[in-house]
């Protein structure tokens, strides 16, 4: 029997990058993502994919800044699989700037996607989960849920409240055997930080080599970017956890990066 034989786990931003690479490695033990994206073409794509490779998934539209879209995309995977057991809260963008520039209006959308987006998709879920008394809810964080870089003040400031978050949901949902962790990756070459690189390189008036090698993969031990598969063994560790004994806690995983 595979790990997640008829467990079903919404995955935010998952036609894509990190979410994708969770939503495909979910599949492969034998449970149902659902594929919960803003780009329901792309969501599709994804969920087509999983299934030609034998495994299920369903696609629904996601914006988790929307409170009507989350409720209906939660509602829509009950209706479906009758259940939610894993929610994998992991939409996310990057926007680059040194404070003193950086628009109140994207400070907002930042911490709209990132935190409203993890607040509006962990309460429409925990109430099945409650019901069921079962589940896990996990949090993309990242290094910078730990420590701070320059020009990326609002996503640090959320990675940070994802900790909090987390720790709330953990204590709070104890008795009804829902857990809650954050993940919290270190560089992962997704398109995400593709596009920083340039963004960056322009901003600080260095090249891009030195954008790769003297700030994201300064503090690796190995000079190596996370991978996706990286990120995903950490979330279906926590998925898969038996007990309570991990939940509130928060994983590195960033290739020495962040150490604690």
């Amino acid at each position: 029997m595979a790990r997640f034989d008829g467990k079903v786990a919404i995955v935010t931003g998952a036609a894509s990058g990190i979410g994708k690479e969770i939503a495909r490695r979910f599949a492969a033990e034998g449970g149902a993502p659902v594929i919960a994206d803003l780009n329901l073409d792309a969501a599709n794509v994804t969920a087509e994919e999983i299934k030609k490779k034998g495994g299920d998934a369903f696609a629904v539209a996601m914006n988790v800044t929307d409170e009507g879209q989350v409720e209906k995309g939660v509602a829509d995977t009950v209706a479906k699989y009758g259940r939610v057991d894993v929610l994998v809260s992991n939409a996310g963008i990057q926007i680059v700037k040194p404070v003193v520039d950086f628009a109140f209006s994207d400070w907002k959308k930042m911490l709209a996607i990132h935190l409203d987006g993890a607040f509006l998709t962990t309460k429409a879920c925990l109430k099945y989960m409650y019901a069921a008394k079962s589940g896990s809810i996990i949090y993309m964080g990242s290094v910078h849920s730990k420590e701070a870089s320059k020009l990326k003040a609002p996503y640090v400031t959320a990675k940070h409240g994802l900790i909090g978050l987390c720790k709330v949901v953990a204590k709070e949902g104890a008795e009804y055997n829902v857990r809650a962790n954050v993940v919290c990756p270190g560089f992962v070459r997704t398109p995400l930080v593709d596009k920083q690189i340039p963004e960056q390189a322009q901003e600080l008036g260095i090249t891009e080599e030195q954008v790769i090698k003297t700030i994201m993969l300064k503090d690796t031990v190995d000079g190596q970017f996370t991978t996706t598969d990286d990120v995903a063994d950490a979330v279906l560790f926590f998925a898969g956890a038996q007990t309570n004994a991990f939940t509130g806690q928060s994983l590195v995983v960033s290739h020495g990066w962040f150490m604690q």
